[in-house]
């Protein structure tokens, strides 16, 4: 597949990095010392603008399968993509920064009226952040939450604590609620499948999927004891900071905003009913402790800025917030947040990332989560009508692989070894990042 990316920042490197091996990339941007980055990479890189079209021709954008753009400009991102279309019926993917571009361009691809020139996908990073960090809040203790089947199944991960019950203990000796699976642990930075031998250790992170409802069951019992969320404080006021605010009020949860700017201030407080608006500077000892920040069930820093949100996140842990998430920008810092003391960290750009596969990738199989970086993945894998009923156990899956949840029509399994699938079947399947291109094939050969 020939791919075309528009914009040679960490975004355009990152995406690059992640596609070169297996198509024709080239890389175009107006700042030639950005080829730098890219050396290590087998990939073309032209110096010029993308949204010119003697530019796009030298990239033969006419021949081309996808158009990315992903620079800092939506105005240019936009402009860049309208023009590609112009020319070429090359698939178009446009990032954007701002929420009403992300519904105008949308409704204009599915305006009623012909439209020659439109944008085939649109990405708005910060609303897959605040999706992310909205669902984490809600789940008491969750380290990662991931919703399946409209809410029905989930994904939930978690650290175990020195006095759990869990510590020591073998898997399949854990006695876990019925309809639930345990997929997946994080020891020392590795992410493995684990099975019945498996024993559990101290700060091991254990994903699981399965029913919502068993899911409560199994938190209640192991990881928090009738502990709800019911107080959020929110460092930064920006987009994240915002649209978080708005959907936590709706959960009619105790909200609190620190935003610096002050007319920043002025227009959240419109925006918002409840939320108390605070103008100060997250970073300020006196009025995180004045207001009693570190108190909150949740402490959030969400400013567009890695130094500041780390900041932010170890004053109020220093002084003693139970659960902290900071906003990364950079990719590369989200182990450094986590290993100096972070509860969780969240970036935008591997949900981005993973909007970018399936957006490209015209196959049966989609990404519906990626969970620890990327080190693990949920493929939802949809059976073709002729495949043959087998039991799982039948399946011989090449790598190692769970099928978490079945949803059969408007059905939700939570499997074992000895349940059937069968064609027209939905599959949710657990593997780590390593092992996910080889499940995709063998799903893909059998189809």
């Amino acid at each position: 597949m020939k791919i075309i990316i528009f914009g040679a920042d960490e975004l355009g490197l990152m995406i690059a990095s992640e596609f070169y091996t297996d198509n024709d990339i080239t890389v175009i941007d107006d700042e030639q010392y950005k080829v730098d980055a890219f050396n290590k990479l087998d990939v073309s890189f032209i110096t010029g603008n993308g949204s010119n079209i003697e530019i796009l021709k030298q990239a033969n954008i006419k021949s081309a399968d996808v158009f990315i753009a992903c620079t800092s400009s939506d105005e240019l991102n936009i402009v860049a993509c309208l023009t590609a279309k112009r020319i070429s019926p090359v698939k178009t993917i446009c990032f954007v920064r701002k929420e009403e571009y992300k519904y105008s361009l949308g409704l204009a691809k599915d305006a009623d009226y012909n439209c020659d020139f439109y944008v085939d996908n649109i990405i708005w990073p910060e609303e897959l952040l605040t999706q992310e960090i909205f669902r984490i809040i809600t789940v008491a203790k969750a380290l990662d939450v991931e919703n399946f089947a409209d809410g029905r199944a989930r994904l939930l991960e978690y650290k175990i604590a020195k006095n759990s019950m869990l510590v020591n203990s073998m898997v399949k000796n854990c006695e876990f609620p019925k309809d639930t699976l345990i997929v997946g642990i994080t020891r020392g930075g590795e992410l493995f499948i684990p099975n019945g031998e498996t024993v559990l250790h101290e700060d091991d992170k254990v994903i699981f999927m399965g029913l919502s409802h068993s899911l409560d069951i199994l938190a209640g019992k192991f990881f928090h004891e009738k502990e709800f969320v019911k107080t959020v404080a929110i460092i930064g006021g920006g987009n994240v900071g915002l649209k978080l605010a708005k959907g936590l009020e709706a959960l009619k949860l105790n909200i609190k905003i620190i935003e610096l700017d002050e007319k920043r201030c002025e227009f959240l407080a419109q925006e918002l009913d409840n939320a108390l608006v605070i103008n100060g500077d997250g970073t300020d000892i006196g009025l995180l402790s004045e207001e009693e920040i570190a108190e909150a069930d949740v402490v959030v820093s969400v400013t567009n800025n890695d130094e500041k949100n780390l900041l932010c996140s170890l004053l109020v842990k220093h002084m003693g917030a139970s659960r902290v998430i900071s906003r990364v920008s950079k990719n590369t810092n989200v182990a450094l947040f986590e290993k100096v003391g972070i509860d969780i960290a969240v970036s935008s750009r591997t949900a981005a990332l993973n909007e970018i596969k399936n957006n490209i990738d015209e196959t049966n199989i989609d990404i519906l989560a990626t969970v620890e970086q990327g080190r693990g993945e949920v493929l939802v894998i949809e059976l073709p009508e002729k495949y043959e009923t087998k039991k799982i156990m039948d399946l011989k899956l090449p790598a190692k692989a769970i099928v978490g949840v079945i949803q059969r029509r408007k059905k939700i399994i939570i499997p074992n070894g000895a349940t059937q699938v069968m064609s027209g079947d939905s599959l949710i399947i657990f593997t780590t990042g390593e092992s996910a291109s080889v499940i995709r094939d063998f799903f893909e050969e059998i189809k």
